[in-house]
This record gives structure tokens, C-alpha cells and sequence, in this order.
């Protein structure tokens, strides 16, 4: 445990910001589990819907460091190849 006030609230902070961090890494996890289960059902208009909101997430996510701009890069386009398919 920390023992320094300064300790104490880095504590504090990095709790805030590992729970704000959660909540952005299964926004764009649960996205993007919700695009394939609709893509294999065979669903293509409404996974045509979905990629927006799965771009969305994978670029908020990337922009506020939770992974990196080349896995978003990624993994949108895999997304997107698995649309056309």
C-alpha cells in the first residue's frame, strides 16, 4: 500500500483511469463480437449497419491509446473483408 500522499492519489488516478479504460477495451471488443456474429449468421444488411459503430469504437479506442493505430487499421480491415466475403 502506498505510504505518501503523492503515492496515494497516483493510486487513485491510475485506478480512474484503468476502469475508463475497461469500459473503452469492451466497447470495441463487444462491437466487434456483435459484426461477426451478425456477418456468419449471414445477415449483410445489418452488418453493413454494424461496421460503422465498429469503426467508431476501433478509432476512439486508438485515438485514446488503448490499442494501437495499426491494430485498429487491422482489425477494421478484416472486419471489412469479412463483410465482402
Amino acid at each position: 500500500m502506498p505510504i505518501t500522499t503523492s503515492a496515494k492519489k497516483a493510486l487513485r488516478q491510475s485506478k480512474t483511469r484503468r476502469a475508463r479504460n475497461l469500459v473503452r477495451a469492451n466497447a470495441y471488443k463487444s462491437a466487434i463480437k456483435e459484426f461477426r456474429k451478425t456477418a456468419a449468421a449471414g445477415n449483410k444488411d445489418g452488418a453493413k449497419a454494424l461496421l460503422s459503430k465498429v469503426y467508431q469504437s476501433l478509432d476512439k479506442a486508438a485515438k485514446r491509446g488503448i490499442i494501437k493505430p495499426n491494430k485498429a487499421s487491422r482489425l477494421k480491415s478484416s472486419a471489412q473483408l469479412l463483410l465482402n466475403k
